[in-house]
């Protein structure tokens, strides 16, 4: 189960794929009104992607979930509506280590907008490369399938911010 903006998924539901039954590691990253909205690449390779449907997810007014951020305590009086949210899929295959991982980006639903940089398929990224831009108060969630060739180490706390390209999520450990 996936937590998306105060409602629960499961893996399948996120990614668009109701045949997949790899357990994985996830890292969800909220993106608040503070922060850049551009992803990066957090490991280079070829990249593929796909519009999904959009998902229902709660979202909050805006700025008083900042306010709410800003005091590190969440009010549940501030999450009161579902709205559908723009959804993609994105697919990186790493020649280096022969391993696919995914991430899915969820676009606030006042602004709906996600934008790759590089409208083609199939197109090589190097990590911290930026791919695309999500807006406001969007999601990203980096879905690492559990291999046994690697260990996978959270470098962050939960509820830590973090700076794209400055701070790593995840350490992978060669077996």
């Amino acid at each position: 189960v996936v937590e998306i903006k105060g409602i629960n998924y499961t893996l399948q539901d996120v990614i668009g794929d109701k045949t997949y039954n790899k357990p994985s590691l996830v890292v969800g990253v909220f993106l608040s009104f503070y922060d850049p909205h551009i992803i990066r690449i957090p490991y280079g390779g070829v990249v593929r992607y796909k519009q999904l449907e959009p998902i229902e997810s709660t979202n909050r007014p805006m700025l008083a979930v900042e306010k709410d951020l800003l005091n590190q305590a969440i009010n549940p009086d501030n999450m009161d509506y579902l709205k559908y949210n723009e959804r993609m899929l994105v697919e990186v295959y790493s020649s280096l280590l022969d391993y696919t991982y995914y991430i899915t980006l969820i676009a606030d639903e006042d602004v709906n907008v996600i934008c790759p940089f590089v409208l083609g398929q199939n197109k090589l990224f190097s990590q911290n490369q930026r791919f695309a831009l999500v807006r406001w108060g969007s999601q990203a969630e980096l879905i690492l399938p559990f291999d046994e060739r690697y260990d996978f180490t959270l470098c962050q706390q939960n509820t830590w911010h973090i700076e794209a390209g400055i701070d790593p999520l995840v350490k992978v450990k060669f077996n």
